[in-house]
């Protein structure tokens, strides 16, 4: 018997029908379990202690195993540095047959050890027994340099996606829309997902991610889809027992042969589930492919969700943070209440402004951002980009200089909605969006409103209620002068501005076509 290195470890796993697809062949969900219980085991090994996922690198997938056949997983710690570990993995298929092995997959993953009560954790060093133990563990640290600049790149990807860069370009003749390759799964947490600590394994989530993707792809091809590869695992956070874990998957975009998905995951307990206030835990590109008997197929052009879907979403983003529970009055002076709503590290803000004007009258003001810039000190100048619908603008705005820092600029999408039948509320929304037309300049810095707007009631005839939200970004912190517990005047001298620009406009012709 092959002699063991100290932190290595080896799962033999025969592939039953339990384990495998509709074709015979092994779930890659089901891999990706074994995968995460062999390097948690190393892992484990090593540290003396338990131990849970972190990331998973890019994982290419080079053969298919089926029923009847043998997967081998090795995994060994090639690395331990403070508190974390790099494994390798390498999966092995053998045709019990014919004895021949073929390579499916190598891989690498972080866990990270988790400390005992007050317990300090310090890894020992690795043993290194081979000269391939040397040259991996002096390459563990150049990957973990990647993972990191990988989580940098990973970010700005995911701020980009849900913003507009793709609306400036005409629809192309003969693409499919990704509209109906959408999915959503729900998963409660149950003991038999967890380890002894509660945590949910890391490869149950990432099984049940592929599970969801594979479905959003087959709705774009009606076909035998395999997995190829993913780009990694990051958990972003833990999950437990008893949480409820929501899976969302949509097709982002096709290449020849090749159709990429992406899946988020966001956990719940009890109250947030409630609140409808999740947490990112996890998210991942999946790409696959399609064969039709023995060949690849050639998966369409995809057309990217529609201009009028993102213009909804950034109303509907508006309604859902004006709904939210749990705001509390932080100051009320003469027409105004304002309110703050901390959610983790992030703050909310409402200021509600009894206005005496008609809520159609306001909502003309207010919905034409070039007047922005009349009544808000902290807007210097607005002007529109671009239409995307009748009630659709783009607009770029410049902000004054605070704190003797760079002045700030930022694109924005203006969405306007009159109230539906039998209705009495005005809607204007807004959210930063990526325009490659206009690129961030030297001379700003570039900043970002995640989600904010203006909900216009009317209380009758010749009043309403003018209802300001801000999801707060970094960007837009500073605006608000002062601590966020105890606030400056600001907040109440712009609302006052505004309330005395909406009783009294400019006589210059103000009502906007838009």
């Amino acid at each position: 018997m092959e002699r063991q290195a100290p932190g290595e470890v080896l799962m033999s796993q025969a592939i039953q029908p339990a384990h495998a697809t509709a074709r015979g062949e092994l779930s890659a969900g089901q891999l990706l379990k074994w995968i995460d219980t062999t390097a948690c085991l190393a892992a484990e090994k090593h540290a003396g202690v338990s131990c849970v996922t972190a990331s998973v690198d890019d994982i290419q997938f080079e053969e298919t195993a089926r029923i009847g056949q043998v997967i081998t997983i090795k995994a060994k710690v090639t690395r331990a540095f403070s508190t974390s570990m790099e494994i390798g993995i390498k999966v092995m298929v053998q045709d019990v047959l014919t004895g021949i092995e073929k390579l499916v997959s190598v891989a690498f993953s972080t866990f990270v050890a988790k400390a005992v009560g007050k317990e300090k954790i310090h890894l020992k060093p690795v043993t290194l027994l081979t000269e391939q133990d040397h040259v991996e563990h002096n390459l563990a640290a150049e990957r973990r340099k990647v993972r990191l600049q990988h989580e940098e790149t990973f970010n700005n990807l995911m701020k980009e996606s849900s913003k507009f860069d793709d609306l400036i370009f005409d629809e192309e003749e003969g693409a499919v829309s990704t509209r109906g390759t959408s999915v959503q799964s729900i998963e409660l947490v149950l003991p038999p997902h967890a380890n002894h600590h509660g945590n949910t394994f890391g490869g149950q989530i990432m099984a049940w991610m592929e599970t969801v993707a594979t479905i959003s792809a087959s709705r774009l091809c009606r076909a035998h889809l395999f997995l190829k590869s993913v780009d990694m695992f990051k958990f972003r956070g833990p999950s437990t027992v008893g949480d409820r874990l929501v899976f969302t998957a949509i097709v982002n975009n096709t290449f020849q042969t090749c159709v990429e998905v992406g899946v988020r995951v966001e956990a719940f307990d009890c109250q947030e589930w409630a609140e409808g206030r999740g947490r990112h835990i996890n998210s991942a590109f999946l790409i696959y492919n399609a064969a039709d008997k023995e060949n690849l197929i050639t998966f369409p052009r995809i057309q990217p969700i529609s201009k009028a879907s993102l213009s909804d979403s950034n109303v509907e983003a508006l309604k859902k943070l004006a709904a939210k529970r749990g705001w509390e009055v932080t100051s009320t002076v003469e027409k105004i209440k304002i309110y703050t709503l901390e959610e983790d590290d992030v703050v909310s803000v409402w200021v509600e402004k009894h206005v005496g004007s008609p809520a159609h009258l306001a909502y003309q003001l207010l919905s034409d951002f070039t007047k922005r810039p009349l009544w808000d000190p902290h807007f210097v100048s607005c002007e529109v980009i671009d239409w995307v619908s009748e009630d659709d603008q783009l607009y770029y705005i410049t902000c004054p200089t605070v704190n003797d820092d760079k002045p700030k600029d930022v694109v924005v999408l203006v969405s306007r909605r009159k109230p539906l039948k039998d209705g009495n509320t005005y809607t204007v929304a807004v959210k930063s969006v990526m325009l490659p037309s206009v690129p961030p300049s030297p001379q700003y810095i570039r900043s970002e409103i995640i989600c904010a707007g203006f909900l216009i009631r009317a209380i009758d005839s010749n009043s309403c209620i003018v209802s300001y939200f801000n999801h707060v970004s970094a960007g837009i912190l500073p605006y608000f002068a002062g601590n966020l517990g105890g606030w400056s005047k600001s907040i109440e001298e712009t609302a006052a501005s505004c309330i005395r620009f909406l009783e009294n406009p400019p006589d210059d012709g103000f009502i906007s076509t838009f």
